[in-house]
């Protein structure tokens, strides 16, 4: 088991830990190390058993406000994945119906007499200014 020194708080400390677990050993000591420099800026040297205590309960304070805010996006996930599924199991909306008015056949005669008098002014004009 091998033997690690960290610090924390200006401190040395020995600690052992399960081989190949040193790097999670160092992680969780520079956290630890870095409440604890919070608190020695703010209070000063303090006993170290008080120092770490408080340094433990500042990153227990963090834990826990990081495990609210996953439990609240976890809940948000599932909410979207009941939803995803419901749309998924809906299966796909009925086409609806649309109906295009027809126009009548008087109107197509009605056009196609005033084009052919537009056609026929145009002619004239072009005639008499020509």
């Amino acid at each position: 088991m091998p033997e690690v020194t960290i610090s924390i708080g200006g401190r040395q400390f020995s600690v052992a830990c399960q081989e190949g677990e040193e790097h999670y050993l160092h992680t969780a000591a520079k956290m630890l190390d870095d409440e604890a420099q919070v608190l020695s800026d703010q209070v000063g040297r303090m006993p170290e058993a008080r120092m770490l205590l408080m340094a433990g309960l500042m990153l227990a304070d963090k834990t826990a406000s990081f495990e609210d805010k996953v439990a609240e996006v976890q809940a948000q996930l599932e909410e979207r994945e009941a939803e995803l599924e419901g749309l998924r199991t809906m299966g796909a909306p009925e086409p609806e119906r649309i109906e295009v008015p027809v126009v009548p056949r008087a109107v197509h005669e009605t056009l196609a007499e005033l084009a052919a008098r537009a056609e026929a002014l145009a002619a004239d004009v072009e005639e008499k200014a020509g």
